[in-house]
């Protein structure tokens, strides 16, 4: 760990950079010692350095910022610090639990602008039991470091009823899309949002601010009720945006090629022009979505050109950042409006 003096003029995501190596080695070294589990741990630790630093890290980086937001300076003490950057890495290890997991479900090739660690030369589908790893080492840091912290249970909690909220999310999404059998019909705007708001919302927008709420002792149930009116609007509009970027960003800055169209995806892009084109166009969309040659892929892009699917995500993101407005307006009577206004920063106008 860096000395007293670097950590005060470290900034948050410097410190949380350099936590991660030692939870690395606190959960390869310092937790199970029987000699017997050495292959197991070593696995363990390649794991975690593989697939959890690597992403934009705004969710692990969330909860401290909603800290400081929440907790005047004075309670900010350094063990206080300590354990929100580790409650941080908690939510990227639930995130990369869950990425790993999904590239086998999807049959993704890149994550992060590297081969997905199922892909790589021998790990192939005991990339599944990793992904347990990375769950399991959410629990044993939790333990180590919050145990004796009154909100210890309300963390635990939240971690277990948002991963089966996510998993839950994940099933709709699978039912929804599944290769080769191609039903548009499914694809509706309801479906839609109950996938977004289930698999993304809760984890990537919910579960930061919450566990920065518990740990700044608020555990009021309508205070988490009112963030999270507004978080899933962020939540949805982030999902969106990643539909959006999955077709129109560029791959060179996502780190990762677009697929939803081949995947038989439920995305904003197709449930949207579903709901714009003719009938015409809608006998084009049902002949060419979901297949996996690259013209057909074309097919569909053209399709939204047609469309101009460009222009109605761009109202889209300007009506939900009003909207956006409102929701904080309304709800966040007790809380900091600079919490959400901070993730709204990082989110609207993103290019990955």
């Amino acid at each position: 760990n860096p000395p007293d003096r670097e950590v005060r003029t470290m900034s948050d995501a410097q410190l949380f950079e350099a936590q991660f190596d030692e939870l690395v080695t606190e959960l390869t070294k310092r937790d199970y010692q029987d000699p017997v589990l050495a292959d197991a741990l070593g696995r363990l630790r390649e794991v975690l350095i593989y697939n959890t630093p690597g992403g934009k890290r705004n969710r692990g980086l969330s909860v401290i910022g909603s800290l400081r937001e929440l907790l005047p300076p004075s309670q900010l003490t350094q063990d206080t610090v300590q354990r929100a950057l580790v409650v941080g890495w908690c939510i990227e290890l639930l995130q990369a639990f869950f990425l790993v997991a999904d590239d086998i479900m999807d049959g993704s090739v890149t994550r992060r602008g590297n081969p997905c660690w199922y892909k790589k030369r021998e790990i192939g589908l005991d990339a599944i039991n990793d992904s347990f790893l990375l769950e399991g080492a959410i629990y044993r840091l939790l333990r180590r470091h919050c145990r004796d912290q009154p909100y210890y249970v309300h963390l635990l909690e939240l971690f277990n009823e948002v991963a089966f909220q996510t998993e839950l999310g994940q099933a709709l999404d699978l039912m929804t899309s599944p290769p080769g059998n191609i039903d548009l019909s499914r694809f509706t705007m309801e479906r839609y949002k109950a996938i977004v708001k289930y698999k993304t919302s809760f984890y990537s927008f919910y579960l930061p601010v919450a566990a920065a709420m518990y740990m700044a002792g608020i555990s009021c149930e309508q205070e988490h009720s009112n963030a999270k009116h507004i978080l899933f609007e962020m939540g949805e509009f982030f999902q969106i945006q990643d539909d959006y970027l999955d077709c129109y960003g560029d791959p060179a800055v996502t780190g990762k090629i677009g697929t939803d169209i081949q995947d038989n995806k439920c995305s904003w892009l197709v449930v949207t022009a579903m709901g714009i084109m003719n009938a015409e166009q809608k006998a084009k969309l049902e002949e060419f979505y979901g297949r996996n040659d690259d013209a057909s892929v074309e097919k569909v892009k053209e399709l939204y050109q047609a469309l101009q699917m460009p222009e109605v995500y761009q109202r889209y993101e300007e009506e939900s950042y009003l909207r956006l407005q409102k929701l904080i307006a309304d709800h966040a009577k007790n809380l900091p409006h600079s919490i959400f206004l901070n993730f709204a920063k990082k989110i609207y106008n993103r290019k990955k």
